[in-house]
């Protein structure tokens, strides 16, 4: 009996099961047409391109397009161009008339190049034709067979792939579609043996693109891309990148780059860009590019407050500069002649129109805030004035430290009406006692959070005028025209390659302002540090002595007595000198002949009466009331007063506050009479 077979052993067949063996119907024994076509094609394109007739053809298409360009020249584009400034230019008669007389010249300059260009072409053409001819008439086959292997290699040779592979062909990626802004060049789309020319020759952004890279290449810039390029009322703007090293080459050629330019002295200003390491914005400047600045604006007394953004300047791309001392301890830096007394009387032109702010005038040498100063409630320009100024603010500093907690200001002390913050102005700050030099140093290192801040200003940065290096210690540092080593000093020792050129700018003669204002400027709060250079607004010495009488009949501020009483309980400090004695506030206004806002201490009922006033300012948050209404607010504060008249209630303050004073604009009133609070709290 035989064994049945396992199911896993597979049936041994000679001959494959119907249901795999493929199957075809009515298959022709013949290749279908279609078929014989492709492959028939297939075959003679590889034979072409193992003759590289693909390769001849483009060669001689390459040489035919590049004929036509050395024929035309560029200058169909030139004349066109002229074309249309000539329409841009109706109702200028004069530019009209001389870009007509320069159309003339590019057609007549272009009818002479196409008769020297045929020519030559004809010449050419027809030595090769001659010895075609000579070879077809002697009949010889070896002569033919070099003649076209001659001509095929030439077509082969010019038509060959050049091309390098991109970074994404390289790592696989997908290509990305990139858009060129108008005037983009590259090195590749330089014309062929062009040469440098001067910028003002440039009518359009594509010309001036390119005439910014050709300087580069023949000045040795790695610069390879210009794009952006913008006609500016000074000049011209564009971005560029380098394609090795920083754009601080562009820097260390500027000077050369001036000259293939034709532009004046600075007249080349590269800005690196912070966001792009390899790319930087260029300026070429022809004119004034602060023509069109705006001039100040006008502040009203006691319209904004310390913590304000106030507008000072304008950068050369005409953003504005706006800039904020809350708290910020500056240095300012100019050379004689460089307008540090403008940018100091800036920068107090909006302080002076603070609310919450008291503004100290200090200059050792000079005039200071000079034309501000009716509205600076403190002048000290004598030894003695300056030490004892910067000794009282210093304790007071100190005293806020140890008051911010009572009052629930928490971190930092906070500015009001009430409790005002101090600016104080220290110009040539060199040439001060060496006593002053270490209290405003002092000051400077623990002024910020109690808002007394300083605002040094020297003629230079090193530490030949500072003698201590606290420019690198200063948050905010501005710089103008000056010598290379206060840019240093200030912005670092790399400062020059990295774009900080303030050396460059020239100080004011007496006939000519040059770039008098013009600043560097970093660490301004909320804004990048980027080397801009930027022009500061100076307003004419009538208008900020105006504006000195307005704020000071509207009122100058006093210190809060809070802190002034709290100044009794704080040690002095140990700066390692002797120093004077603490004054108190009448007795520092006397001794720099401020105006002590005729104070006389109150007591009784005059007192009592000057207290309830002072309550009901601060509770309704103003500053200044007029009589009727700081009756009305006594009369709701307390019983006591319902009965009073406005007659009585100013003979009852007379005595010890006197008569009442204008006040300023109030509401629809163009300048009412009452009491100013910082007045009456001044007699407690």
């Amino acid at each position: 009996m035989a064994t049945p077979l396992t199911d896993e052993r597979p049936t041994l067949l000679l001959v494959p099961p119907p249901a795999k063996t493929a199957v075809f119907k009515d298959e022709s024994a013949t290749r279908k047409p279609a078929a014989s076509v492709r492959s028939i094609t297939q075959t003679t394109n590889r034979i072409a391109h193992l003759a590289l007739l693909p390769h001849t053809l483009r060669g001689y298409r390459q040489l035919g397009r590049r004929w036509l360009t050395r024929f035309h020249d560029d200058y169909p584009q030139m004349i066109a161009s002229t074309d249309t400034a000539i329409r841009e230019a109706a109702g200028d008669v004069t530019l009209e008339a001389r870009l007509k007389d320069r159309r003339s010249e590019l057609r007549a300059e272009y009818r002479r190049h196409r008769l020297t260009f045929t020519g030559k072409t004809a010449g050419v053409a027809s030595a090769v034709a001659g010895g075609v001819t000579f070879g077809a008439a002697t009949g010889s086959l070896w002569l033919d067979l070099i003649a076209g292997i001659g001509a095929m290699g030439l077509g082969a040779f010019h038509g060959r792939d050049r091309s390098e592979p991109t970074v994404e062909t390289a790592l696989g990626l997908p290509a990305e579609d990139t858009v060129r802004t108008h005037g983009a060049v590259t090195l590749t789309d330089l014309p062929e043996g062009a040469r440098p020319f001067p910028i003002r020759r440039a009518e359009t952004p594509e010309q001036a693109a390119v005439c910014v890279l050709l300087a580069m290449v023949a000045e040795n810039v790695p610069v390879v891309e210009v794009w952006d390029m913008e006609r500016q009322p000074w000049g011209w703007q564009c971005k560029v990148r380098v394609g090795e090293s920083t754009p601080e080459a562009i820097i260390a050629k500027a000077g050369g780059l001036e000259t293939r330019f034709d532009l004046p002295t600075n007249g080349v200003r590269p800005q690196p860009m912070v966001e792009r390491r390899a790319c930087a914005i260029l300026r070429l400047v022809e004119g004034n590019p602060f023509a069109t600045a705006p001039g100040l604006p006008y502040r009203a007394p006691l319209s904004m407050s310390i913590t304000d953004r106030f507008r000072i300047g304008t950068s050369v791309g005409g953003d504005p500069l706006e800039i904020c001392l809350a708290g910020v301890m500056g240095l300012w830096v100019a050379a004689s002649g460089g307008g540090k007394t403008g940018i100091l009387q800036s920068l107090a032109e909006g302080t002076t129109a603070c609310y919450d702010n008291i503004t100290i005038d200090i200059d050792p040498f000079g005039d200071g805030l000079e034309d501000l100063g009716d509205c600076v409630r403190l002048t000290a320009r004598t030894d003695e004035q300056i030490e004892a100024t910067l000794l009282f603010f210093l304790v007071m500093a100190k005293a806020r430290a140890r008051l911010r907690k009572k009052l629930g200001m928490g971190r930092k002390w906070v500015a009001s009406r009430e409790h005002p913050a101090v600016t104080i102005f220290f110009d040539e700050f060199p040439k001060a006692t060496e006593l002053a030099k270490t209290l405003a140093i002092a000051l400077m290192l623990v002024g910020r959070k109690e808002l007394i801040q300083v605002e040094f200003a020297s003629q230079g940065a090193t530490t030949a005028y500072l003698q201590q290096n606290i420019a690198q210690m200063i948050a905010l540092k501005a710089v103008g025209p000056c010598k290379v080593g206060d840019t240093r000093a200030v912005f670092g020792d790399d400062a020059v390659r990295e774009g900080w050129l303030s050396h460059k700018l020239s100080p004011a003669t007496d006939t000519d302002p040059k770039d008098a204002g013009h600043i560097f400027i970093q660490g301004v709060p909320g804004r990048g540090d980027e080397p801009i250079e930027y022009a500061i607004h100076e307003a004419p010495s009538e208008t900020l002595r105006k504006l000195a009488a307005e704020r000071k009949a509207a009122g100058l501020l006093e210190p809060d007595q809070h802190s002034l009483r709290a100044m009794a309980d704080v040690d002095l400090p140990d700066v390692g000198m002797p120093l004077p004695r603490l004054l108190t506030w009448e007795q520092l206004l006397r001794l720099c002949d401020a105006d002590p806002g005729e104070r006389v201490t109150a007591d009784g009922e005059a007192r009592t009466l000057i207290e309830d006033a002072v309550a009901v300012m601060e509770k309704a948050r103003v500053d200044r009331m007029k009589t009727e209404a700081l009756l009305l607010a006594l009369r709701d504060f307390d019983e006591a007063y319902l009965e009073w008249t406005v007659d009585e209630l100013k003979a009852a303050l007379k005595p010890s506050v006197g008569s009442p004073e204008t006040l300023g604009r109030i509401g629809d009133e163009q300048n009412p009479r009452g009491y100013k609070l910082a007045k009456l709290t001044n007699l407690l």
